[in-house]
């Protein structure tokens, strides 16, 4: 009788461990995004439209082209077109992690860098 328990905690732990996220990441490689980010202590909101080699970010009334290099269906290196100090001369490579309905979360980092962050863009076109 008391292996019942022990079968049913190992199924358990083996459904869980098969379990993957949604990632249908074609869906997210053209369009209109929104994404919010904490600037210090402020909500700041960038808008971004892309296809298949170009981003184009809306940020505090200015605008930034960057190059897209899409490794696989669900990871891109961004790189800006034209950066305008050794920061933006950085390309960030981001990733999709899962996706639901018209949002997906993602985590990045910048090229060679180990410290990585996350965040969730939601497709407005």
């Amino acid at each position: 009788m008391k292996i019942i328990p022990i079968i049913l905690s190992l199924c358990g732990v083996l459904f869980a461990s098969c379990f993957q996220p949604e990632r249908d990441c074609a869906y997210f490689k053209k369009g209109s995004f929104r994404f919010e980010a904490l600037v210090g202590t402020e909500v700041e909101t960038t808008t971004f439209m892309r296809n298949d080699s170009i981003e184009i970010d809306y940020f505090r009334g200015k605008s930034d082209t960057s190059s897209i290099r899409w490794i696989n269906d669900c990871e891109y290196i961004v790189e800006k077109l034209n950066p305008k100090n050794m920061a933006e001369e950085k390309a960030i490579h981001i990733k999709i992690l899962s996706t639901k309905g018209n949002e997906y979360s993602f985590e990045y980092n910048i090229v060679g860098s180990q410290q990585k962050q996350r965040g969730k863009a939601l497709k407005i076109e």
